[in-house]
């Protein structure tokens, strides 16, 4: 992340997911706004490279997301041969939901074989889901990520304020998006954390504004809110977020 400091800072957004996806990654790259692309599948992460790459601004991260694990377990073959190549690994993780809780084992191994790899091949940041399994995930991360070469950025953490002070500890870094400035309980997660710990996202497009997809421009919104309950100015986070995204390349970078 070189030069002037991004306008605004995406750390997970699934760009290729949207309509006109290839116009979207003009408009980030024209707007200055750093994105993390994160994907679903190993197979999305070729395309999205070659979408991203006349951009600076845009950096792909190969995934295979916890929902899809048990399906596309095969494609790990994929990630695999992908990972020397990427910087950036997500969307990753555990989701312990309702809908998707009966495939957990199935995601755990995956996961697991994910850190075990990032592990060996680092330097990686890594943005990494954890619905209703926070404790599982960080569980996880104490086991497998045990020195500076990989850094977990918790994606739309909803855990407790006792499991968000335990990734502080373990050296984890949250994503911040809107939904999560909604309510008494996130706000208050929220204005616990290391202000070196924080970033900004949009989980678009699984998120709406105005009755449609959140867009990475919209993160001035989130801005203000995230300004709100940290007491201090929408310019002073938004410088915060910016250097604590370009701090993060600068210690991969120097692995």
């Amino acid at each position: 992340m070189a030069g002037l400091l991004p306008r605004l800072v995406d750390y997970h957004c699934h760009l290729d997911l949207y309509p006109q996806c290839e116009q979207l990654f003009r408009e980030c790259a024209e707007q200055n706004i750093f994105v993390v692309a994160v994907t679903t599948t190993p197979r999305a992460w070729i395309r999205n490279r070659e979408l991203a790459e006349p951009s600076s601004s845009i950096r792909v991260a190969l995934g295979l997301h916890p929902q899809l694990a048990k399906e596309r377990a095969a494609e790990m073959q994929l990630f695999e041969r992908y990972l020397p190549d990427a910087q950036f690994i997500g969307e990753v993780g555990l989701d312990a939901g309702p809908r998707f809780y009966r495939s957990l084992d199935a995601q755990v191994k995956v996961f697991e074989q994910i850190l075990k790899l990032c592990s060996e091949a680092g330097p990686k940041i890594l943005s990494v889901h954890s619905v209703r399994a926070a404790s599982h995930v960080l569980r996880l991360i104490a086991q497998y990520i045990n020195d500076d070469r990989i850094i977990v950025v918790l994606h739309w953490f909803t855990g407790s304020k006792a499991e968000a002070k335990r990734a502080v500890e373990l050296g984890c870094y949250f994503s911040i998006n809107q939904r999560m400035l909604s309510s008494p309980s996130g706000c208050a997660m929220v204005s616990s954390l290391p202000s070196e710990r924080i970033l900004t996202e949009t989980d678009g497009p699984f998120v709406e504004v105005a009755g449609r997809p959140v867009r990475p421009s919209d993160l001035e919104t989130t801005l203000n809110d995230l300004a709100k309950v940290r007491g201090t100015s929408p310019e002073t986070v938004r410088s915060l977020i910016a250097a604590n995204a370009r701090t993060l390349e600068g210690q991969i970078a120097s692995v």
